[in-house]
């Protein structure tokens, strides 16, 4: 027989039969679940990180993060540089007395322009400094998103997500990104989510705009070494076209690199390249890559055409995961295949 419980009733508060217990009530146990085959983890394991974020990373501390011993040749290049400094600044005293000598005038237009240079020398050397800084920030980015994301921090997502989002505070085109991942951070709990909805929001479309980019760049190259009659002009085109290419990646990120960046960020990218193997020359690559055996039908000047091509391609994906501020978790790494289909065959041409 089922126990009689009371029925639900409602009362007044001022009622006089009503009686108010004040005690505090007994805390309410604490349930614990227990497996009996396997112990629940307390935290969520984090993710690996794969061999080609691995790889981004050490290219980049092989260039941008490097902090190396200063080496003979560096110890040689700043004596020589102090020196030549030095003549120079006695050159230009010497001249500006001599000027003084002659007429005050002319020594006084002398001083000026002295001045002059010395004001734009003085903001190279900033700005080359900042560049460097500013590559230097990129690159700990990346490697700090690597990690939280792996880890799941929320606390770190939400940090250095708000610092992505600094890093193009400047360009009206990622005011509707921004405000997406600045409402993304007082919303989303997951660090991992909060990663991904940025990589989506902000960087997804400078993705498209670099790899484009590089299309652009190696049609150019296969189009121009393919009817090129010299091949002296081919190696400074591919050149020119490559350096192009870095530079014009870089400031799709964020980068801007002056000269010594530009060095640096190529240290980088060259680090890049030989960490993930590289690209094989000649024309077996071409045939393995233009496949059943139309390279051995087409001109020796249109597989050439195809190979600098391919090569500026490479060059520029290089480029991509280098300067990129974030490892990509939501997409896939592009290939040469997805950038370049054109070098692979003209049915594949869009």
């Amino acid at each position: 027989m089922s126990e009689h419980r009371p029925r639900p009733r409602a009362f007044r508060l001022d009622d006089e039969r009503v009686a108010v217990d004040d005690a505090p009530a007994h805390a309410a146990p604490t349930a614990t679940i227990r497996s009996q085959s396997a112990p629940i983890p307390e935290t969520i394991a984090p993710e690996p990180i794969d061999a080609a974020e691995r790889a981004v990373e050490a290219a980049q501390r092989s260039g941008v993060l490097a902090r190396r011993r200063p080496k003979l040749s560096t110890l040689a290049l700043a004596g020589l540089g102090g020196l030549v400094s030095l003549g120079l600044g006695l050159w230009m005293s010497e001249l500006i007395e001599e000027l003084f000598a002659r007429a005050r005038s002319l020594g006084v237009i002398g001083a000026v322009f002295a001045a002059l240079f010395l004001v734009g020398l003085i903001g190279l050397a900033a700005r080359e400094l900042a560049a460097l800084a500013r590559q230097g920030r990129i690159a700990e980015l990346h490697a700090a998103l690597a990690r939280a994301r792996s880890s799941d921090d929320r606390d770190a997502a939400r940090a250095l997500v708000g610092k992505l989002a600094a890093l193009y505070e400047g360009r009206a085109e990622t005011a509707r990104a921004r405000a997406e991942v600045a409402e993304a951070r007082s919303a989303i709990v997951d660090g991992r989510d909060l990663i991904d909805i940025a990589e989506r929001a902000l960087l997804r479309p400078l993705d498209m705009k670099a790899q484009a980019e590089i299309a652009a760049a190696a049609r150019r190259v296969s189009v121009v070494t393919a009817i090129s009659p010299r091949a002296l002009l081919d190696v400074i085109f591919v050149v020119a076209q490559i350096v192009r290419l870095v530079r014009r990646i870089a400031e799709i990120y964020g980068g801007r690199p002056g000269f010594l960046g530009f060095i640096k960020l190529a240290r980088s990218i060259g680090a890049h390249i030989a960490i993930t193997g590289g690209m094989a020359v000649g024309d077996s690559l071409v045939q393995q890559l233009v496949g059943h055996g139309i390279a051995s039908r087409i001109s020796a000047r249109m597989g050439e055409g195809v190979l600098n091509g391919l090569l500026t391609a490479r060059v520029g994906l290089s480029a991509l995961a280098v300067c990129r501020p974030a490892p990509f978790a939501i997409d896939k790494p592009p290939g040469v295949a997805e950038v370049a289909p054109f070098l692979f065959g003209a049915g594949k041409s869009r």
